[in-house]
């Protein structure tokens, strides 16, 4: 196949776009776009709209994470629910998928769960510690490489989003 001069800034400027697409998400953005209240395990939990982060894919879908107030939980499910996770886009952690959909996540005990909304695991991987973080917030976003950090204080996952 012969490539001119105009098809190869074309190749060109499409890759620089796919990439300017995927960012994370300012607060504002994730608070305009963050459900007020999110259904989980029977309840309807207030969503903490300044613990809300996200992000977008080359693709413009979206992935919204979010604390919320569990006090009306039981005590088994407030250990390992703090918060849900919203994905437009299939993603991986460490070796376990996720498809698009709605979840709810928590850290517990060095280990990252994931839930549907009935509260029943589909996946716990390790999670990992940053003790060099200076100013840990309970909840955001980061670019890793291909991927994103999710970080709850300073315990994180790695995230990729297809």
């Amino acid at each position: 196949m012969k490539c001119n001069r105009g098809t190869m800034w074309l190749v060109v400027l499409v890759a620089l776009v796919a990439q300017a697409g995927a960012q994370i998400l300012t607060g504002e953005q994730a608070k305009k776009i963050a459900p007020s209240t999110y259904y989980f395990a029977g309840q309807s939990a207030a969503v903490q709209a300044r613990n809300t982060a996200g992000f977008k894919n080359s693709a413009g879908k979206v992935v919204l994470a979010g604390l919320v107030d569990t006090s009306g939980y039981s005590t088994a499910i407030q250990e390992k629910y703090q918060g849900f996770l919203i994905t437009e886009t299939k993603l991986s952690f460490d070796g376990a998928t996720l498809e698009p959909g709605e979840y709810g996540f928590g850290f517990k005990e060095g280990k990252f769960i994931v839930m549907n909304v009935a509260s029943t695991d589909i996946f716990s991987i390790a999670s990992q510690s940053d003790d060099q973080l200076k100013h840990p917030v309970p909840l955001k976003f980061e670019k890793d490489g291909a991927g994103y950090r999710l970080y709850a204080g300073k315990k994180y996952v790695v995230v990729k989003a297809d």
